[in-house]
């Protein structure tokens, strides 16, 4: 049997994850001295709640290779093949401790595959993924072909509020602060080397969207591949997403849904609505 593993900044629902049959490993927040497993001990709403009243941002810590060992020995003493899909290595040491985890192994067929994106993009991987496991693909042809759409999976999202990226100094305050009274909203981008860039900006939701569906036109989506949208405690939101790109993305399955939780909601807020899709070849 091929099992499919994730990490937590997936932020694929337990709900989800138990109806594809696939493991997700949960990623640990903290709030000061205060330890939470993200999705486990504290809920979306719960972390969006803390983030609003605390002065200091929270922090997150990586996955370690124990965090990985035992699932895996156990899978390969099962004699199941295992493919692990964790976000990107430009942004975690998350994916190197899953191939020191692999490398501790005795025995099995463990792939261990970067997939250059994170959140509600990272979780549309895995659902292609299962797609491939379902129709009867070995572990190395999954793990070979999510290697090849991870290079062509694009996530653009519209961010909220300026706070938390000054917050978490990606931002300088001079630039928050100007760009909070003109209600400047930046739209940002996952690229395919699995880095986080700031691609445009705009002064309102609509104007973001509709900068968003412009920029997806000049690289369409491959409509063989599913879509996916991902909002941070703005559900209401995702269906206004999903109107502005009514033109430009397929609609003819049904798209996955994604909340974003700790690990990338630090950065980004509440209030961000964005989507990920597979580019054209």
């Amino acid at each position: 049997m091929v099992r499919i593993i994730t990490d937590g900044t997936s932020d694929m629902s337990a709900q989800r994850a138990a109806e594809l049959n696939i493991d997700v490993i949960p990623m640990r927040v903290f709030f000061g001295a205060e330890s939470f497993l993200d999705g486990v001990d504290i809920t979306r709403e719960e972390f969006f709640a803390r983030l609003a009243s605390s002065e200091e941002l929270p922090t997150t810590s990586q996955l370690n290779p124990d965090d990985f060992l035992e699932l895996f020995q156990k899978y390969a003493d099962q004699g199941d093949q295992v493919v692990g899909i964790f976000l990107s290595t430009e942004l975690s040491g998350t994916c190197q401790s899953a191939c020191i985890a692999r490398n501790m192994v005795e025995g099995g067929e463990i792939y261990v595959v970067d997939s250059r994106t994170v959140t509600f993009a990272l979780s549309l991987l895995v659902e292609e993924a299962v797609r491939m496991r379902d129709s009867g693909m070995s572990a190395a042809g999954i793990a070979a072909g999510v290697e090849k759409l991870a290079q062509r999976t694009k996530l653009l999202a519209m961010v909220d509020t300026l706070t938390y990226l000054k917050k978490g100094g990606r931002i300088s305050a001079a630039t928050a602060a100007v760009g909070g009274l003109l209600g400047i909203k930046p739209i940002v981008e996952v690229d395919s080397r699995g880095t986080v860039e700031a691609v445009g900006k705009a002064r309102s939701i609509a104007a973001c969207l509709e900068w968003i569906a412009q920029h997806i036109k000049k690289e369409p989506a491959d409509p063989a591949h599913l879509v996916a949208y991902g909002h941070s405690n703005s559900p209401e939101r995702v269906p206004v997403c999903m109107e502005a790109m009514r033109e430009v993305l397929p609609q003819d399955r049904p798209p996955v849904m994604g909340s974003i939780g700790a690990v990338i909601g630090t950065h980004v807020g509440p209030g961000a609505v964005g989507v990920a899709y597979i580019a054209a070849e």
